[in-house]
């Protein structure tokens, strides 16, 4: 996965928001994460997720690929199950990504 991959015309404004910021993080490693989460899940969260995805959002990347890799801990607050999902977008970071298929996550 290398870009967007789904349409934003049926998504709200809020929705249109984070996943526009899911795939241009400033980390390539998290825009590959939060994009895949958000073109799969997005459309079906609801307010109080989509809360909780932003402020997952406004971490700083380098900390959040570190949780996600296991680097380091996750924070208390962050152990939760819509983080845990979140994570289970990781691609193998040890490994160049080829954008091959994702359905082994």
């Amino acid at each position: 996965m290398t870009g967007i991959t789904r349409t934003s015309a049926d998504l709200d404004p809020r929705r249109r928001r984070i996943l526009f910021r899911a795939w241009h993080r400033g980390i390539r490693e998290m825009d590959l994460v939060f994009g895949q989460f958000a073109d799969n899940e997005l459309a079906g969260l609801a307010e109080a997720d989509l809360d909780e995805l932003e402020t997952i959002m406004a971490e700083e990347d380098n900390d959040l690929v570190k949780w996600i890799v296991g680097e380091k801990p996750v924070p208390e607050h962050y152990r939760t199950p819509l983080f845990k999902r979140i994570a289970s977008y990781r691609p193998d970071f040890d490994k160049p990504f080829t954008g091959g298929n994702t359905d082994d996550r």
